[in-house]
Protein backbone atom coordinates (compact mmCIF):
# COMPACT_ATOMS: atom_id res chain seq x y z
CA UNK A 1 0.00 0.00 0.00
CA UNK A 2 1.46 3.13 -0.86
CA UNK A 3 1.29 6.52 1.19
CA UNK A 4 -1.26 8.98 1.02
CA UNK A 5 0.84 11.72 1.03
CA UNK A 6 2.01 10.71 -2.50
CA UNK A 7 -1.06 11.55 -3.88
CA UNK A 8 -1.03 14.88 -2.27
CA UNK A 9 2.29 15.69 -3.78
CA UNK A 10 0.80 14.59 -7.18
CA UNK A 11 -2.13 16.75 -7.22
CA UNK A 12 -0.25 19.73 -6.02
CA UNK A 13 2.24 18.93 -8.84
CA UNK A 14 -0.77 19.05 -11.45
CA UNK A 15 -2.21 21.84 -9.73
CA UNK A 16 1.33 23.56 -10.42
CA UNK A 17 1.87 23.02 -13.81
CA UNK A 18 -2.08 23.73 -14.40
CA UNK A 19 -1.40 26.88 -13.22
CA UNK A 20 2.43 27.66 -14.68
CA UNK A 21 0.55 27.15 -18.42
CA UNK A 22 -2.79 29.62 -17.58
CA UNK A 23 0.65 31.73 -16.09
CA UNK A 24 2.43 31.29 -19.45
CA UNK A 25 -0.99 31.99 -21.76
CA UNK A 26 -2.67 35.00 -20.31
CA UNK A 27 -2.07 38.06 -21.53
CA UNK A 28 -3.60 40.62 -18.80
CA UNK A 29 -0.70 41.46 -15.99
CA UNK A 30 -3.16 41.84 -12.94
CA UNK A 31 -4.66 38.03 -13.45
CA UNK A 32 -0.27 36.61 -13.95
CA UNK A 33 0.58 38.45 -10.87
CA UNK A 34 -2.29 37.35 -8.65
CA UNK A 35 -1.50 33.33 -9.94
CA UNK A 36 2.06 33.70 -9.58
CA UNK A 37 1.16 34.02 -5.67
CA UNK A 38 -1.18 30.91 -6.09
CA UNK A 39 1.79 29.48 -7.42
CA UNK A 40 4.32 30.91 -4.50
CA UNK A 41 1.36 29.08 -2.35
CA UNK A 42 0.92 25.82 -3.75
CA UNK A 43 4.78 25.52 -3.51
CA UNK A 44 4.93 26.02 -0.12
CA UNK A 45 1.94 23.47 1.08
CA UNK A 46 4.34 21.44 -1.69
CA UNK A 47 6.94 21.98 0.52
CA UNK A 48 5.23 21.28 3.77
CA UNK A 49 4.34 17.82 2.05
CA UNK A 50 7.79 17.09 1.62
CA UNK A 51 8.58 18.21 5.45
CA UNK A 52 10.59 21.28 4.27
CA UNK A 53 8.84 23.71 6.53
CA UNK A 54 11.17 26.35 7.37
CA UNK A 55 11.35 26.60 3.24
CA UNK A 56 7.25 26.64 3.16
CA UNK A 57 7.29 29.22 5.65
CA UNK A 58 10.06 30.95 3.21
CA UNK A 59 8.19 30.48 -0.46
CA UNK A 60 4.81 31.58 1.33
CA UNK A 61 6.48 35.05 2.63
CA UNK A 62 8.57 35.97 0.26
CA UNK A 63 6.72 34.37 -3.13
CA UNK A 64 3.18 35.01 -1.90
CA UNK A 65 3.79 37.43 0.15
CA UNK A 66 6.55 40.22 -1.00
CA UNK A 67 7.04 39.43 -4.27
CA UNK A 68 3.21 39.45 -5.08
CA UNK A 69 2.94 43.13 -3.26
CA UNK A 70 6.25 44.35 -5.11
CA UNK A 71 4.35 43.20 -8.47
CA UNK A 72 1.22 45.03 -8.13
CA UNK A 73 3.23 47.77 -7.52
CA UNK A 74 5.70 47.71 -10.30
CA UNK A 75 2.24 46.95 -12.41
CA UNK A 76 0.50 50.65 -11.74
CA UNK A 77 3.61 51.89 -13.43
CA UNK A 78 3.09 49.57 -16.71
CA UNK A 79 -0.02 48.75 -18.78
CA UNK A 80 -2.49 46.25 -18.14
CA UNK A 81 -2.10 44.14 -20.87
CA UNK A 82 1.38 42.48 -22.51
CA UNK A 83 1.94 43.15 -25.50
CA UNK A 84 2.24 40.51 -28.18
CA UNK A 85 6.04 39.10 -28.49
CA UNK A 86 7.45 37.60 -31.83
CA UNK A 87 7.57 33.77 -32.56
CA UNK A 88 10.87 33.41 -32.64
CA UNK A 89 11.06 34.65 -28.62
CA UNK A 90 8.71 31.35 -28.13
CA UNK A 91 10.96 29.07 -29.94
CA UNK A 92 13.98 30.53 -27.72
CA UNK A 93 12.52 30.22 -24.98
CA UNK A 94 11.31 26.48 -25.46
CA UNK A 95 14.55 25.51 -26.52
CA UNK A 96 16.11 26.45 -23.01
CA UNK A 97 12.92 24.85 -21.56
CA UNK A 98 13.56 21.71 -23.17
CA UNK A 99 17.34 21.47 -23.05
CA UNK A 100 17.17 22.83 -18.82
CA UNK A 101 14.27 19.66 -18.25
CA UNK A 102 16.38 17.27 -20.22
CA UNK A 103 19.20 17.92 -18.10
CA UNK A 104 17.80 17.43 -15.29
CA UNK A 105 16.09 14.20 -16.15
CA UNK A 106 19.39 12.67 -17.04
CA UNK A 107 20.49 13.57 -13.37
CA UNK A 108 17.47 11.77 -11.70
CA UNK A 109 19.16 8.34 -12.24
CA UNK A 110 22.06 9.51 -10.08
CA UNK A 111 20.33 10.98 -7.16
CA UNK A 112 19.80 8.52 -4.11
CA UNK A 113 16.40 6.97 -3.41
CA UNK A 114 14.29 9.11 -1.71
CA UNK A 115 13.96 8.68 2.61
CA UNK A 116 17.15 6.60 2.23
CA UNK A 117 18.83 7.00 5.46
CA UNK A 118 22.54 5.95 3.65
CA UNK A 119 22.44 9.00 1.02
CA UNK A 120 24.80 11.36 1.66
CA UNK A 121 22.88 14.45 2.80
CA UNK A 122 22.03 12.08 5.04
CA UNK A 123 25.20 11.21 6.09
CA UNK A 124 28.60 12.73 7.16
CA UNK A 125 27.86 16.36 8.05
CA UNK A 126 24.37 16.24 8.23
CA UNK A 127 24.27 12.98 11.06
CA UNK A 128 26.87 15.28 13.03
CA UNK A 129 24.48 17.77 13.24
CA UNK A 130 21.96 15.73 14.46
CA UNK A 131 23.96 14.16 16.58
CA UNK A 132 25.54 16.87 18.27
CA UNK A 133 22.67 20.04 18.01
CA UNK A 134 21.08 18.83 21.64
CA UNK A 135 24.17 18.83 23.34
CA UNK A 136 25.59 21.63 21.77
CA UNK A 137 23.06 23.92 21.96
CA UNK A 138 19.35 23.88 24.32
CA UNK A 139 17.28 24.10 20.91
CA UNK A 140 14.92 21.18 20.26
CA UNK A 141 14.29 22.35 16.55
CA UNK A 142 17.58 21.36 14.62
CA UNK A 143 16.59 23.53 11.51
CA UNK A 144 16.34 26.56 14.18
CA UNK A 145 19.90 25.48 15.74
CA UNK A 146 21.38 25.55 12.82
CA UNK A 147 20.70 28.97 10.79
CA UNK A 148 20.28 30.46 14.73
CA UNK A 149 23.86 29.67 15.53
CA UNK A 150 26.01 27.44 13.70
CA UNK A 151 25.36 29.94 10.55
CA UNK A 152 24.21 32.61 12.44
CA UNK A 153 26.29 35.05 10.56
CA UNK A 154 25.41 33.65 6.89
CA UNK A 155 21.89 34.30 8.08
CA UNK A 156 22.92 37.91 9.19
CA UNK A 157 24.51 38.47 6.02
CA UNK A 158 21.26 37.14 4.35
CA UNK A 159 19.36 39.35 6.07
CA UNK A 160 21.76 42.45 5.33
CA UNK A 161 21.57 41.53 1.73
CA UNK A 162 17.81 41.60 1.24
CA UNK A 163 17.45 44.89 3.64
CA UNK A 164 20.26 46.58 1.15
CA UNK A 165 18.02 45.03 -2.24
CA UNK A 166 14.93 46.61 -0.10
CA UNK A 167 15.99 49.96 0.52
CA UNK A 168 17.69 49.97 -2.79
CA UNK A 169 14.01 49.46 -4.29
CA UNK A 170 12.50 52.33 -1.94
CA UNK A 171 15.30 54.91 -2.88
CA UNK A 172 14.69 53.93 -7.02
CA UNK A 173 11.17 54.16 -6.36
CA UNK A 174 11.65 57.64 -4.86
CA UNK A 175 9.20 57.29 -1.91
CA UNK A 176 9.83 59.57 0.92
CA UNK A 177 11.03 62.49 -1.75
CA UNK A 178 9.02 65.54 -2.19
CA UNK A 179 7.44 66.45 -5.19
CA UNK A 180 8.19 69.68 -6.88
CA UNK A 181 5.04 71.89 -7.79
CA UNK A 182 5.87 73.69 -10.53
CA UNK A 183 3.23 76.09 -10.59
CA UNK A 184 5.44 76.73 -7.00
CA UNK A 185 8.32 77.64 -8.85
CA UNK A 186 6.74 80.16 -11.11
CA UNK A 187 4.77 81.83 -8.56
CA UNK A 188 8.54 82.69 -6.55
CA UNK A 189 9.53 83.72 -9.75
CA UNK A 190 6.80 86.45 -10.52
CA UNK A 191 7.00 87.76 -6.89
CA UNK A 192 10.64 88.17 -7.50
CA UNK A 193 10.15 90.43 -10.66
Amino acid sequence: MSDLTQYLDYALMAMLFAVGIAIVRLRNLFAIVMLMGVYSLLSAAWFVSLDAVDVAFTEAAVGAGISTVLLLGAMLLTARESEPTKASRHWAALAVVVTAGAALLYAVPDMPVYGDAESPANSYVGREYLERTPEDIAVPNIVTAVLASYRGYDTLGETMVIFTAGLGVVLLLGFGTRRRDPKAKSKKGKAAS
